[in-house]
C-alpha cells in the first residue's frame, strides 16, 4: 500500500514505523504537521491508501479524516485520552500501560479501535519507556491496524463501552519537586515523568532551570535541596531521606531571549556553582573492590566468568569529547581484564548517537569543540578497530545513529535488539562524517549499499540492518531482556573451542588489512574533510546543528521524507552470515515485559 505518515517529528517512533512498513513491502511518505493548513493540501498531493499518525501533537483536519483513513497511535490503553498521557502513567506509579491505535474524528482520542497493545511500565525515564517498551506495543498495534485494514473485512470498534479517563496538561504545578518533604522515590518518579521534555522546573543558585533525569544516590546525604557533589558533569542534590543525580539543566528561556537547550548540568550552571567535591567513579565502576554499587555512574563494567560486559548510559546517546575519553580510558582497562568476549553498549535505550551537537554549540568556539570531539570518539574507534585479543561484540540495545553506528561497527560483531533503529549517515547534519566509516561501512555492506546509505539518509530497522550485512544477529526481546540474553549469548560463544581460534586469527588479519589500508590514511583523509567543514563559517553544518540543538522547527517536510520510498532495495547478501534468534524476523512480543 500507499501509506503516508502523518507526524509533528520525525521522531523515534516515527522512524521505527516508517522502516518496518517499508520491511513489509509497503511505499511510505511522511508529511510534517507544520504550518495551519498546509496538511490538508499535503494529504491531497499525495493521495495515499492510508494515514498513519505515530506522533502526532494537533488535530487532523476534518478534510482529512472525513477522506482518507487515519489511524492515531495514541500512548495510552483505550479509554485514555489528553495530551499527557505516558507522563500522567509514571507520575501516578502505573505498572501496567499500552498503547492504542484509533481512528481521527471529531474529538480527540475518541474514535474508533484498530488496535491495542498492552505494555508495563518499568521504572525508567519516559523517553527511555517510550523508545523501548511503548514503541514495541505501537509498532505491534500498527502492523495489526495496517493488516486489518489492508483486509477490508475489519470494522473497528466504537468506545462506547469502553471506561473514559480523560486528563489534563500534566503542568508544572503538579510536577513541581518539595525538596524539604519529597523522598528519593517520589523525586525520580516526578523527574523521570518529565524526561526528555518538558523537565521539571525548579528554582537553583538563583536561577529557573528545567532538570532533566534523576538517578539514585547510595552514600551521600544532607540538607534537602542542597547541592552535594559532582560527577560526570552530573550534580547531586539532597533530597529528603536521600540523594539524586541529576544529568542534565535546561535554563528557563526569558521573554525575548535566546532559546534553550539542554547541557551537561556541571556546564550548564557554569560559573554559579559553588566549590563541591567531584566524586569521581573508577576508572572501571563495577568491579568488587570499587566501592558501593548503588552509587551511580554513567559508565559501568561488570564480568562473568570469560565475558565482560562495558556498558554505558549517556542522555539523549551523545558523547561529548569527555564522555568519549572516559569510555576510552574504561575500555583500554577492560581489555586489561582476563575475558575472552568483551560486550559494549548500554543495558536498554541508545547505543550512541555520536557527537555531543549541545556541548559543540555551547562550546566559546564551536569549531574548536567540533574537532576535539572528532578525535576523541575516533581515538575510542581506533581502540575498538585494534584490539586483537578478544572478541569485541557491539551490543546494541536501542537506536544509533552517526558515528554512534560506525563506533558499533568497530566491532567483531554486532547484536542488535529486534526495536533499535539504525540511521547510518550524517548528510542531514552537513557533515561527511569520519569514526573509520569510510573503511567499516564498506567492508560490511559494500561500496554501492554503503553508497546508498548514505545519500539515502532513512532509518534502517533491525531486520533490514540484518539483511544488509551492518548487524550479524538480532534478538527479539523486551527491552529489559536484552542484557541477559546478550550476556547468555556472549558466555556461549566464549566457551566454544572456535572461538580461541578465531582470536588467534584475529591479529593477522587486522595485519593483513592495515597493511592494504592503513587506518592511520582513513583517519586523516575523513578527517581533513570534517575540519574544512568545521572551520568554515559559512558551512552549513553550523546552521543545521543550531537549528538541531534549539528544536526550530522546519519550514517545510524535507524532500526526502516527503517522496514515497518503494520497499527497501536492501539485498540479503550479509557477508558475516546474519543470524536472527527469537522468535520471527519481524515479530515482537504481544505483551513486552521490562
Amino acid at each position: 500500500m500507499r501509506i503516508l505518515l502523518v507526524a509533528s517529528a520525525f521522531n523515534s517512533l516515527t522512524q521505527r514505523v516508517h522502516a518496518e512498513l517499508r520491511d513489509r513491502g509497503h511505499a511510505v511518505a511522511v508529511e510534517l504537521a507544520l504550518a495551519e493548513g498546509a496538511l490538508t493540501e499535503a494529504v491531497r498531493r499525495h493521495d495515499p491508501q492510508l494515514v498513519v499518525a505515530p506522533m502526532l501533537r494537533t488535530a487532523i483536519p476534518e478534510e482529512v479524516w472525513s477522506a482518507y483513513t487515519c489511524l492515531i497511535v495514541h500512548p495510552g490503553p483505550p479509554g485514555d485520552r489528553g495530551p499527557s498521557s505516558l507522563d500522567w502513567a509514571i507520575h501516578d506509579g502505573a505498572e501496567e500501560w499500552g498503547v492504542t491505535v484509533l481512528q481521527a474524528d471529531a474529538e480527540m482520542d475518541a474514535g474508533h479501535v484498530w488496535a491495542a497493545m498492552p505494555c508495563r511500565v518499568p521504572p525508567v525515564a519516559k523517553s527511555d519507556l517510550y523508545r523501548g517498551e511503548i514503541a514495541d506495543a505501537a509498532l505491534a498495534a500498527v502492523l495489526v491496524a495496517v493488516a486489518r485494514f489492508a483486509d477490508g473485512s475489519y470494522a473497528p470498534r466504537p468506545q462506547d463501552g469502553t471506561a473514559v479517563r480523560v486528563r489534563p496538561y500534566l503542568d508544572q504545578g503538579v510536577r513541581r519537586i518539595d525538596w524539604a518533604a519529597d523522598p528519593t522515590a517520589t523525586v525520580l518518579r516526578k523527574l523521570r515523568a518529565a524526561d526528555s521534555q518538558p523537565g521539571v522546573l525548579d528554582e537553583l543558585l538563583g536561577g529557573e532551570w528545567y532538570l532533566h533525569g534523576g538517578h539514585p544516590e547510595g552514600v551521600l546525604r544532607g540538607r534537602p535541596g542542597e547541592l552535594l557533589a559532582t560527577r560526570a558533569g552530573a550534580v547531586c542534590r539532597a533530597t529528603a531521606d536521600g540523594a539524586v543525580w541529576i544529568p542534565e539543566l535546561r535554563a528557563r528561556r526569558l521573554p525575548g531571549g535566546p532559546p534553550t537547550f539542554k547541557l551537561p548540568a556541571v556546564l550548564a550552571l557554569g560559573d554559579l556553582l559553588p566549590p563541591l567535591p567531584e566524586h569521581a567513579p573508577p576508572v572501571l565502576p563495577g568491579l568488587p573492590d570499587d566501592g558501593d554499587p548503588s552509587s551511580w555512574a554513567d559508565i559501568r563494567y561488570r564480568e562473568d566468568g570469560a565475558v565482560g560486559r562495558l556498558s554505558w548510559s549517556f542522555p539523549g546517546g551523545a558523547m561529548s569529547t569527555d564522555r568519549c575519553r572516559r569510555l576510552l580510558a574504561a575500555y583500554r582497562e577492560a581489555c586489561a581484564r582476563p575475558t575472552s568476549v568483551l560486550l559494549l553498549g548500554g543495558e536498554r535505550d541508545f547505543f550512541s548517537n555520536g557527537i555531543h551537537l549541545n556541548v559543540i554549540e555551547a562550546a566559546a568556539d564551536p569549531a574548536a569543540e567540533s574537532r576535539a570531539n572528532i578525535e576523541a570518539i575516533d581515538d575510542l574507534v581506533e581502540a575498538v578497530l585494534t584490539t586483537t585479543d578478544r572478541l569485541v561484540v557491539a551490543a546494541v540495545a536501542g537506536n544509533a545513529a552517526a558515528g554512534g553506528v560506525m563506533l558499533a561497527l568497530a566491532a567483531d560483531e554486532v547484536w542488535c535488539r529486534a526495536g533499535a533503529v539504525l540511521n547510518p549517515h550524517y548528510r542531514l547534519m552537513g557533515l561527511y562524517g569520519s569514526e573509520y566509516w569510510t573503511h567499516t561501512l564498506p567492508r560490511r555492506v559494500g561500496q554501492a549499499a554503503a553508497e546508498r546509505l548514505m545519500d539515502r539518509a532513512l532509518p534502517v530497522s533491525a531486520a533490514g540492518a540484518l539483511r544488509l550485512g551492518l548487524v550479524d544477529r538480532v534478538l527479539d526481546c523486551a527491552p529489559g531482556a536484552f542484557a541477559a540474553e546478550t550476556g547468555a549469548l556472549a558466555a556461549h560463544v566464549a566457551s566454544r573451542p572456535a572461538t580461541a581460534a578465531r582470536i588467534t586469527a584475529k591479529k593477522s588479519e587486522q595485519q593483513r588489512r592495515e597493511a592494504e589500508t592503513p587506518l592511520a590514511a582513513v583517519r586523516e583523509a575523513e578527517l581533513t574533510r570534517m575540519r574544512a567543514t568545521f572551520d568554515d563559517p559559512a558551512a552549513p553544518y553550523h546552521t543545521l546543528r543550531h537549528a538541531f540543538v534549539t528544536k526550530r522547527r522546519p519550514d517545510a517536510t524535507p524532500p526526502h521524507l516527503a517522496r514515497f520510498v518503494s520497499p527497501a532495495s536492501q539485498t540479503s547478501s550479509n557477508p558475516s552470515g546474519g543470524r536472527f534468534t527469537g522468535t520471527a524476523p519481524h515479530g515482537v512480543p504481544s505483551r513486552p515485559h521490562g
